[in-house]
Parts: C-alpha cells; sequence; structure tokens
C-alpha cells in the first residue's frame, strides 16, 4: 500500500507511541488518510489479532467494511447478536450502543480498539463511558486504545465530558496546510457573506450552540437562503470542472426549502438526511460522486464520514458556535481529484467571520461554557484580526445593492484585490466592518499581557516584599469574588511549570496538575471560590492597577507572588507560566472549588483531612 508522507511517519514511531501511551488520538484533518492509516496500523502490528472498531453511525460502518474488508475477516455487529466474541473473525465492527454483552466481550479479548470520529468520545455519556471503563477494568494490559479524528473537541462545557479523560495523548499527525503543500488537498477558497437580515441575537445558545428550532424559522424567514443560491450561482460559472456541491443546512424545513430554490435554477439535486434510508443514500451520494446529480443538500449526515474528492464546492447555511461543525462541513470539500484545483466555500452563516479559515482553527481539548459563548459575536475572528492601527488586519463588507435588491455583502481583506473592488460584484462600495460594527475593543488577552508584564516588575521593585509576602491567609480569608480570581491568577503564574510541553495533551498535564495543587491549598486551607457566570479578565487587570477594584491587600499580596517568579525565570518562561495561569484561573472561576470537588484530576476528599 502506498502510504503518504505523515503515514510513513507515523507507522515508523508507533512501536514507540504505544510504548509510552496506551490510549490515544490520531489528529490529522478531514482527508488526510486516517481509515487508510489504521487499516495499515492494522495490518503491520496486530494481523491475526482481535480488533473492535467503533463509530456512531451506520453509514462509517458501511465505509470501514468496505475498507477493512480487503485485507480481513470482518463482522458487523448486529442489535440481536448474542454470544462469545471474535469466534470466526478477527475484526469487529460496531456503534457504540450495539448488542452490549458481545461489546462487554469484545473490549474485554480486544488487543486494539479503533474509535472513528473520536472526538464523539464522550467520557460521561451513556455509550462510551461504558466501553472506556469495560477497557481500563477488564481490558488487556498491552491493549490500545486509539481515536481517530480531525477535531480533537467536546461541543460541551461539562468539565466530566471532555477528550482529556478519556485519551491520556493527542498525536498531531499532520495539519491542513502541510497536505495543501503536499497536493494531498486542495486550497479553499472562502466566499463569505454577511447577511443583514439574520438576527441571532434573541436566540438563547446557553445550551452550547443555537437551538435547530429556532435557528431554522430564523433562516426561513430572512434572505439567507437567497444569497447562498446567488452566490452558487455566480461561484459555479467561475470553475474550470463540472460543479459538485455540498449543502450543509440546519435542519430538514431548511434544507427543503434550499433544495426546492436549486432546482428552479434547473440544478439537478437532491436532499440527504439522517431518515434517508441506508441503501438511498448511498445510492444518491454515488450518483453524486458521478456528477449526474450536482448538489446534495444535507442535514447533519454529511459533515462525518462522508467522502466525495469531487465536491469543489461547499455551500453553508447552518450558523453554528461550534468549531467542530464548521471545520467538519468545509473539511468534506477539501479532498483532491484530477483537475480539481480548488474548493469555493460559500459561507452565509458568518461562520468564517465567527472561527476563521479552518486551516487556522486551535483546538481545544478542554472546553468551557465561555469557550462557545465568545462565538456568539459572528465577527469574532475578524475581530481577532484586527490590530485597530494598522491595515493587515482589516476586512470589508461589501455593501453594493444587486439586481434583486439585496446586497452583495461579501466580506474580504482589505488589499487584496485592485483598488479594493469587491471579488465578487466588482464594485467598489464597501465599509470597515471593524469600525462599522463597533467590535468588542474592551481588553482582550494580549492587552492584558501586556499590561502585566509591564505592570508586575514596576510595582514589584517598589514593594516592601517582608511585608506582603507573609499575608496569603489574610489575603485569601478575606477576598471577594473578584479578587479570588486574581489571586487564583496568581498563585497559578507562581506555581505552574515553565517547561516547554510537546503537544496539547502534556500542555493540559502541566496546567491541570498545578490547578489540583491550588485547590489542594484552598480545600485545606477551607476557603470556597464561587461558580460565576463568566470569567472577566478585567480582574485581572484590575489587580494590576493595585487597588482600583482588587483591594491593596489582594493585589500586593498576588502581585508578590508574580514578581518572585520574574525574578528567577526567563522571559520566554514567563510567556508559558502566563498563558497556563490564565486557563487556570478561568477554570476556578467557571467551575469554583469547595470540599465537595469531585474532578477527575482532584478529589477534595484526599485534602479534608489535611
Amino acid at each position: 500500500m502506498h502510504l503518504r508522507n505523515w503515514q510513513k511517519k507515523i507507522i515508523d514511531n508507533f512501536p514507540s507511541i504505544i510504548n509510552e501511551h496506551r490510549r490515544f488520538i490520531l489528529k490529522a484533518p478531514t482527508g488526510a488518510g486516517k481509515t487508510v492509516l489504521a487499516s495499515e496500523i492494522v495490518e503491520r502490528f496486530y494481523k491475526g489479532k482481535k480488533i473492535l472498531v467503533l463509530c456512531h453511525r451506520l453509514v462509517l460502518l458501511e465505509q470501514l467494511e468496505m475498507a477493512l474488508g480487503e485485507k480481513h475477516t470482518v463482522r458487523k455487529l448486529a442489535v440481536s447478536d448474542t454470544g462469545p466474541a471474535f469466534e470466526d473473525y478477527n475484526i469487529l465492527l460496531s456503534t457504540s450502543m450495539r448488542a452490549k454483552q458481545v461489546l462487554r466481550d469484545a473490549v474485554a479479548k480486544a488487543d486494539l480498539i479503533i474509535v472513528d470520529e473520536a472526538h464523539r468520545v464522550s467520557p460521561n455519556g451513556r455509550g462510551y463511558k461504558r466501553i472506556l471503563d469495560d477497557f481500563v477494568e477488564h481490558g488487556k494490559a498491552d491493549a490500545q486504545f486509539i481515536g481517530l479524528t480531525a477535531s480533537p473537541e467536546r461541543r460541551t462545557g461539562d468539565q466530566r465530558d471532555q477528550l482529556n479523560l478519556a485519551f491520556d495523548a493527542i498525536i498531531d499527525c499532520a495539519s491542513i496546510e502541510d497536505l495543501i503543500r503536499e497536493n494531498i488537498l486542495v486550497q479553499p477558497e472562502y466566499r463569505p457573506h454577511f447577511v443583514h437580515d439574520l438576527d441571532l441575537d434573541a436566540i438563547d445558545v446557553s445550551s452550547g450552540d443555537f437551538p435547530v428550532a429556532k435557528l431554522s424559522s430564523t433562516i426561513i424567514k430572512s434572505s439567507m437562503i437567497d444569497y447562498a443560491i446567488w452566490s452558487y450561482s455566480e461561484e459555479r460559472l467561475k470553475l474550470s470542472k463540472k460543479p459538485v456541491s455540498a449543502w450543509f443546512c440546519a435542519d430538514i424545513s431548511v434544507a427543503e426549502a434550499t433544495l426546492q430554490n436549486i432546482r428552479q435554477h434547473n440544478i439537478e439535486a437532491a436532499i440527504v438526511t439522517a431518515a434517508t434510508p441506508i441503501k438511498e443514500r448511498m445510492r444518491l451520494l454515488e450518483k453524486h460522486e458521478s456528477g449526474k446529480i450536482e448538489a446534495i443538500v444535507s442535514v447533519g449526515v454529511l459533515a462525518e464520514g462522508w467522502d466525495n474528492p469531487h465536491c469543489n464546492i461547499i455551500v453553508h447555511l447552518r450558523p453554528t458556535l461550534s468549531k467542530v461543525l464548521w471545520g467538519q462541513s468545509v473539511g468534506r470539500g477539501l479532498r483532491s481529484a484530477p483537475g480539481k484545483e480548488k474548493c469555493v466555500v460559500i459561507d452565509v452563516s458568518s461562520n468564517w467571520s465567527t472561527f476563521g479559515p479552518v486551516e487556522k482553527l486551535q483546538w481545544n481539548l478542554w472546553s468551557h461554557p465561555r469557550s462557545f459563548m465568545e462565538f456568539k459575536n459572528r465577527f469574532n475572528w475578524i475581530g481577532q484580526q484586527q490590530d485597530g492601527e494598522e491595515s493587515s488586519g482589516i476586512h470589508l463588507l461589501c455593501k453594493n445593492e444587486l439586481p434583486n435588491g439585496t446586497r452583495c455583502s461579501h466580506i474580504y481583506k482589505k488589499d487584496a484585490y485592485e483598488d479594493d473592488t469587491c471579488p465578487v460584484c466588482r464594485s467598489y462600495a464597501a465599509i470597515d466592518i471593524f469600525k462599522e460594527q463597533k467590535l468588542d475593543r474592551s481588553l482582550n488577552e494580549n492587552g492584558l499581557r501586556r499590561m502585566f508584564f509591564e505592570r508586575v516588575p514596576k510595582i514589584f521593585d517598589e514593594m516592601n516584599l517582608s511585608i506582603w509576602s507573609r499575608l496569603g491567609t489574610n489575603a485569601w480569608k478575606s477576598a471577594n469574588g473578584k479578587e479570588q480570581v486574581f489571586l487564583a491568577f496568581c498563585m497559578a503564574f507562581a506555581d505552574v511549570s515553565s517547561e516547554m510541553t510537546n503537544g496539547e495533551s502534556e500542555y493540559w498535564d502541566a496546567t491541570l496538575a498545578a490547578e489540583a495543587r491550588i485547590r489542594a491549598y484552598l480545600v485545606e486551607g477551607n476557603i470556597q471560590i464561587l461558580k460565576q457566570d463568566d470569567f472577566d479578565l478585567g480582574y485581572i487587570a484590575n489587580g494590576m492597577m493595585a487597588g482600583v477594584e482588587i483591594r491593596t491587600l489582594q493585589a500586593h499580596y498576588g502581585i508578590s507572588l508574580c514578581g518572585t517568579v520574574f525574578q528567577t525565570h526567563s522571559p520566554a518562561e514567563n510567556g508559558r507560566k502566563y498563558q497556563k495561569a490564565i486557563k487556570i484561573a478561568e477554570r476556578l472561576a467557571i467551575l469554583g472549588c469547595s470540599s465537595r470537588d469531585n474532578l477527575p484530576y482532584f478529589k477534595a476528599a484526599d485534602h479534608l483531612a489535611a
């Protein structure tokens, strides 16, 4: 089997990987060839051994059966199956919820467990939790538990439901940009449009995303579908190859309305949803791959596990607060094919302006409510690029009126095109998004970082350290909620490791270890931090001002901790400590701290006796 460079690297390093880790994720972009890699791992290291392969969707089982069945004896587990596992086969394919007794037996016997789309693994859910527990308690001592995903992040703020609790390491295999350079993936070309009459502000997102019922009615009332159709009609004519498109919709009502509009333009189109029978779904997808169907309109089912390398246009009609959904959807169009030069991504959902290009996405193994709440600002990413004085991060919004009465509303970067004309409608009628939308320019992490590294040494040099360094107990005991967050940050900065880390897993191991030590100090000192609705960077900034909102006792004690560290560590070390300390303070604010803490990495009961 011909392997790509990144696959060869993983195969070469696999013995050392499994020597160091028992449960790990292999992270690689959509279209990189993770299933091929898994097949090669089985062939080279587990031939003739017992292997369990898990995924969450039946359509994925079909694909895995075809990929692995060529060289191995494969059995697809049925809901009604009973008896012992691996009787006349060596690979068992299943979802996490099928034939539980057979699965339990398979987990105990398996030499290798592979989980496809591993970001779906919930260490606190019904299906995978049981499998994870069985693996830890009854699995073979030398067995491995491997996850495959392009997006290692859980779409939840539940701290007991994070990927780092299911896997002990993330192996970064390849990046989208690396694979574009190797011609394995094609370059995405974004066509983002801001739909002015799509009002998302009033929709409650406390669940972690826009509720589908509220979202779909808002979409249908807006001009979003019209924008998508107009932009698609323009872009399909510019392609050197026949257009083959995938449309991602919020629900069936939006999908059906979209399908109707597409067909009115004499474009061959079909709809695929979770309710579409497997055989019918496969038939439609085959016709789509052959080009007989130009446009496939979907609800959910194409975001994961679907492969059509000829797809050269992605149309996104699903506003979301999930980087996973955005990244997985766009990634489906980036696979290379003969004659395919690029994939046009038409986004009318403001996902591009919220998250940025998928090739630039950053993943967090630990998330929390703030992780998705910040994305409610649909210009979040654009705001991050804006410098204020430099033009390199400025983005323009085209306000040119089109023949159909709507505005072009294409978003593009200033100075990217001649005379700043819009690349879609070729006009110049644009505004500076940052200035026009009045994006939040309040204190951000970059601003706080500058303040911290400027203010702490200055204040510390003027302090009588012998006084302030002894007042830790008093500072904590008398602190209010804001002051507790500031003190938590300072304590974390003083305590957390300054060492460089190799990958996200090591980073979080070091961060959570320091957090656990701080929690132990607080529990042993009978100090409680109440949960807060949000984490405000302003609390830390106020502490740097030494007595504005954060009182002098707490401010000076905290600065005494930080200033002492400044003297004994290099700027690079302090930078690494600062980054981790922000995360720790944020987690303590959001989660709180009490004698009842029972977190996977910290049990308060172990420290109560002390």
